[in-house]
């Protein structure tokens, strides 16, 4: 979907395409795509804002060097097909060759591994404020649609859908790698209660760390 809009037949997604295939400066935007160079100027303006494109040197111009133009880099992830098909093989070929206890232990050290690259939650804070302050980074990182509910003596992160439904279906010890890298990122106990029937759902109870 979000390919789809990136690639749409608006002047911004044309420019996208062409960028697709290297950096280029505005002159050369717009010889390409049969525009003023003006008009691609005000919409690489508004996408260096939006952090579609991004300044990437200067080739020398008739006049006076011209600023040259690419992708950014979480625009070039968004726009490769390749990711979810070579994931989703790489899951199914590391649970074929492993034993079960085994590809659970490997999607735990995952889910720490991948905790430690993310920002970790403020040291002593009460555990709903993590909660709330994990809950937001998982929505804005990795798609989901978390939300905190509070009961007796822990919280629940719920979600209305599951960000990994494509490899949780027939791995659902996939789920355990979210669990372990919640787990890190709140140094509190996490249990994961996922919905994996029909539309998945993403589901973990938290409680404060016993440690």
């Amino acid at each position: 979907m979000l390919r789809k809009q990136l690639l749409d037949g608006s002047s911004r997604g044309r420019i996208v395409a062409i960028l697709q295939c290297g950096a280029l400066t505005a002159d050369q935007m717009a010889s390409t795509l049969g525009l003023t160079t003006a008009a691609v100027r005000a919409q690489v303006t508004s996408m260096e804002r939006d952090g579609i494109v991004r300044r990437a040197g200067q080739r020398p111009g008739t006049t006076r060097p011209s600023q040259v133009f690419e992708l950014t880099p979480d625009v070039e992830q968004l726009l490769s097909g390749a990711y979810l098909p070579l994931l989703i093989e790489l899951v199914r070929q590391s649970a074929t060759r492993a034993k079960a206890p085994q590809f659970r232990d490997l999607m735990r050290s995952t889910g720490r591994a991948l905790a430690a690259t993310l920002p970790r939650t403020v040291p002593g804070a009460p555990l709903g404020a993590r909660v709330t302050a994990v809950r937001a980074l998982m929505n804005d990182q990795f798609g989901s649609t978390m939300k905190v509910e509070k009961a007796n003596d822990h919280y629940t992160l719920k979600g209305s859908g599951c960000p990994l439904a494509a490899l949780t279906e027939k791995h659902p010890a996939v789920c355990l790698a979210i669990e372990s890298l919640l787990e890190s990122l709140l140094d509190a106990d996490v249990r994961e209660c996922c919905d994996r029937a029909q539309r998945p759902q993403c589901c973990f109870h938290v409680k404060a760390s016993r440690r």
